[in-house]
């Protein structure tokens, strides 16, 4: 079975940092012990959404098995992963190579230290998007390998929100095999 989750929380760019080193090493699955747990600590995101499922892409699944077998192909690493969000709300098909938005359309590169992966049958991705960054509503996301192999491993459409200039938006995406 595949499974995909996502998390984004948006917050005031003061409290980023903040936040994102009393989380180090620290998961929860149950929402309201995360809320609590950064409440007690001063640090409360303005929002936390979880989202379930996406559709594994054929080109990225591909991908995969070219490196699970030795092939020749991008690895989806820190240094060429990208986490992408666009404001398309065109349904997601196996066959699609991209995002499908337009204009409204941005890849990021992977915040520090991700992805992560080895434990728990799971790689977790991981991309923050400043202030001026992505500021249309975000009806789509997905993971590549870099904006030269560009390879699409999967896509989901939901509503996430608009983000709007002067927020921070971090966008964690866990992609689990079990």
């Amino acid at each position: 079975m595949l499974v995909g989750t996502i998390l984004y929380a948006t917050m005031h760019d003061a409290l980023i940092p903040m936040f994102e080193g009393m989380m180090e090493g620290y998961r929860r699955t149950n929402l309201e012990s995360m809320i609590d747990f950064t409440s007690d600590l001063g640090a409360v995101p303005s929002e936390i959404t979880i989202v379930h499922g996406n559709m594994f892409l054929n080109e990225g699944i591909n991908a995969l098995w070219s490196l699970v077998c030795g092939g020749a192909e991008t690895s989806y690493s820190n240094a060429n992963a990208r986490l992408g969000v666009g404001d398309s709300t065109a349904g997601a098909a196996a066959t699609q190579t991209a995002l499908q938005a337009g204009a409204n359309v941005l890849f990021k590169g992977m915040d520090a230290t991700f992805p992560t992966f080895g434990t728990a049958q799971k790689a977790t991705f991981k991309s923050t998007f400043a202030s001026a960054e992505g500021n249309f509503a975000w009806q789509e996301w997905g993971i590549d390998n870099g904006a030269t192999a560009n390879k699409n491993l999967n896509r989901k459409v939901e509503s996430l929100g608009t983000k709007s200039s002067g927020t921070t938006w971090t966008l964690s995406v866990d992609l689990n095999l079990a």
